[in-house]
Parts: structure tokens; C-alpha cells; sequence
């Protein structure tokens, strides 16, 4: 019998929300049982749902309780789901708060007589584990949610060893490395690439847009060209103002998050990732699919997807003047970005496909399903 799965995740726009939704679609499409959780539809799921059971998260409002109850409310709706329907398993995207929301669902139910209580799968995707989750006021139930999960996965080895330094973890924990993926289908080569430059991202301080629009300028002082920033975050309005400064926002589009990403990555002749961080880089594996060469930050997790001068150029964080050459070359010589191109294509298909991440998914799950419980 396979597992009943919920998955408990972010609707914004972001990686981890765009992975929960592909892994609770592709689970449908193979006729398993599969809720979601979350405020809203991720923008992924909320127009392609078939099979998929979404439960919205609504957090009350009490004068007397000010905060926000997101955790609480999450837990409670997985705990009302669970009686009503039965789940196997909760897959928990990010440790706070949907881990720790599941690990409250599932000890309320332990409690009660008769009841069934999922087994917790939790996929860490980085700053819940690199940033976010080692503040002082977290740090305790981040590596409480990690400790008590029945499975741990991360999409990258380099985020598999900072999750085990940065919480102290004991070497007997185990974590498994399911790397992200992209629907190859979907996300696939368009038409002649034109002199456009891509970023997409959640315009967080970390992405450092500041340094998309500086490489833009510079690209763009010797040759006719145009950048789409897709997205949004509290860095999108400073990036335009920048690009106003630099003289430049003419030649820029603000896209907005966006459903018809393919469409925005398929024409373009070069993909800007140059962040501080990143734990995988699923904006640029999505480029990397359309057959888009790759200039990004050598940093964290990129370098498992991007391969420095095969499919795209990697530098040290903070390089403009070498991300900005890297990316002209590109525009200027269509016969290295078609060879990088294809390269990147094919490096997609042969090892970033959504089928066989899906594959070790359902192993996750029947693994911990079908383990003894723990005493």
C-alpha cells in the first residue's frame, strides 16, 4: 500500500514551494493520495491541482494573542486532516515552521487513543538551516524539528554538511541528498535566443540584485540588450531605482512573479544567479533546461548544478566585472552559447529529471512508513 503524503509548505514565490508543489503534482499523476498545506496555493499548484487536496492555513486573529499563529493553526489543520482522512506521512518543506508544525500534529495524535500519527519527513532547502533557523530565538526547535524527524532531506551535499556543522548534529543522524529537479517538458529550448539577460528570485538581500543590475549596466554600455527580472521582494524597488541611477531602466523589465516562466527563460542568451548563498539554485537548473548558459555566484550549493565552463560561468561572489565580461561573452558569440546552451540542456535531462527525484521521494516515504517506531 502506498503512503497517504501531506506536504506542508510556503506559497510564496521561492524554490521550496515551487519543489513541494512538482513533488505533490507528480505524485497525483501516479494516483497517490496527496494533500497540501499552506495559506494559499503555491503559484506552481494553483493552476495545475488535479488530484491534489489543498488545505488553506488560516491563522485567527485575537486581540489578547497579537502574533501570528501560522504554526499553530498548520498544526491543527494537519491534526483535523489526519482524523478525518488518515495520513501516512507529513513531508515538512523548511524546519520552521512546517516542521515544527508537524511535529506538534503528530504528537497530539500519539495522544490520543486509537489515533494514527504520521511519520515526519522534513526537507531542509537552506536558510532554514544557514540563516533564518540559527537565530537565537529559533535555534532550539529548528534542531529540535531536525532531531525529531523520521527522515531529513536536503538538495544538496554542500547543505547536508552545513545542516549537520551549523545544528551540532550527531554523526548517527541521517540525511538524505535528493537533489531538486525541473519538468524537462515544460522547461525546454524555445526558439533563437535574443540579447536578453534573465534573473528570477525572491529579491531577497541574499540574492544581491544590487549586483544583477550592476553587471546589466555594464553589459549593456557596449552592446543593445535587456534584462527581465522576474519576481518580486524587499529588494525589487531598490534594484529599479538602481537601474534608473546607472541609466539603464529603459532597457530593463520588471516582470512581476510570473506563471509563464518557461516562456521568460526560453529566448534568453544568459541567466544572472550572482547570490551571497544558495543551497541549490533551482532558478538556474530551470535555465540550465531551456538550454540557458548559467552565470552565477560560486557558492554553496551551485557548483552541483552548474558546471564552471561546461553549462555556464561561476565566480566569487561579488565579481561584477567578471560576471559582467562572462555574460557579454555570451551575447557576442552565439557559437559558444549554443555549444554551452546544449550542454546545459543535456545536463538537465541526464540528471535533474522530476521523475526519478519523485522515484526516491516514495522511497522516503515507504521507508519511514514501514520502520518500527522508535522507543
Amino acid at each position: 500500500m502506498t503512503p497517504s503524503v501531506g506536504l506542508a509548505c510556503f506559497s510564496t514565490f521561492g524554490g521550496s514551494g515551487v519543489v513541494a508543489a512538482e513533488i505533490a503534482m507528480s505524485l497525483a499523476r501516479r494516483g497517490r493520495r496527496v494533500h497540501v498545506f499552506s495559506d494559499d496555493p503555491p503559484g506552481r499548484l494553483a493552476a495545475r491541482r488535479d488530484g491534489v487536496i489543498f488545505h488553506r492555513v488560516e491563522a485567527p486573529a485575537y486581540p489578547q494573542l497579537r502574533h501570528d499563529l501560522y504554526t499553530i493553526a498548520l498544526a491543527s489543520k494537519v491534526i483535523e486532516v489526519a482524523r478525518r482522512d488518515g495520513l501516512d506521512v507529513v513531508h515538512a518543506h523548511y524546519a520552521l515552521p512546517h516542521a515544527v508544525s508537524a511535529q506538534l500534529a503528530r504528537r497530539v495524535l500519539a495522544a490520543e487513543p486509537g489515533a494514527r500519527a504520521p511519520r515526519v519527513v522534513t526537507t531542509l532547502h537552506g536558510t532554514d538551516t544557514t540563516l533564518v533557523g540559527l537565530d537565537p530565538s529559533f535555534l532550539p526547535l529548528t534542531r529540535f524539528s531536525v532531531l525529531e524527524s523520521d527522515a531529513v532531506t536536503v538538495p544538496s551535499a554542500w547543505l547536508a554538511e552545513a545542516t549537520r556543522r551549523n545544528l551540532a548534529l550527531p554523526p548517527n543522524v541521517a540525511i538524505d541528498v535528493i537533489p531538486n529537479f525541473v519538468d524537462t517538458t515544460r522547461f525546454a529550448p524555445g526558439g533563437s535566443p535574443a540579447p536578453v539577460v534573465v534573473h528570477v528570485s525572491n529579491f531577497r538581500a541574499l540574492k544581491r540584485t544590487d549586483d544583477v543590475v550592476r553587471i546589466f549596466a555594464r553589459v549593456r554600455a557596449d552592446r543593445a540588450a535587456r534584462l527581465r527580472l522576474v519576481g518580486d521582494g524587499p529588494e525589487h524597488a531598490r534594484a529599479l531605482t538602481l537601474a534608473r541611477e546607472l541609466g539603464v531602466a529603459a532597457d530593463v523589465d520588471a516582470m512581476g512573479e510570473r506563471d509563464d516562466l518557461p516562456a521568460l527563460l526560453a529566448d534568453a542568451a544568459a541567466f544572472l544567479l550572482p547570490s551571497e548563498n544558495e543551497s541549490f539554485g533551482l532558478a538556474a537548473l530551470e535555465a540550465l533546461a531551456c538550454g540557458v548558459p548559467v552565470v552565477a555566484s560560486r557558492v554553496g550549493g551551485v557548483p552541483e548544478v552548474v558546471r564552471d565552463g561546461e553549462v555556464g560561468f561561476l565566480h566569487d561572489v561579488g565579481d561584477v566585472a567578471a560576471m559582467a565580461a562572462s555574460t557579454a561573452r555570451l551575447l557576442d558569440d552565439p557559437a559558444l552559447r549554443a555549444r554551452l546552451g546544449r550542454a546545459a540542456r543535456a545536463h538537465a535531462e541526464a540528471h535533474f529529471r522530476v521523475e526519478p527525484a519523485v522515484d526516491r521521494y516514495e522511497a522516503v516515504y515507504a521507508r519511514v512508513r514501514d520502520a518500527a517506531p522508535a522507543t
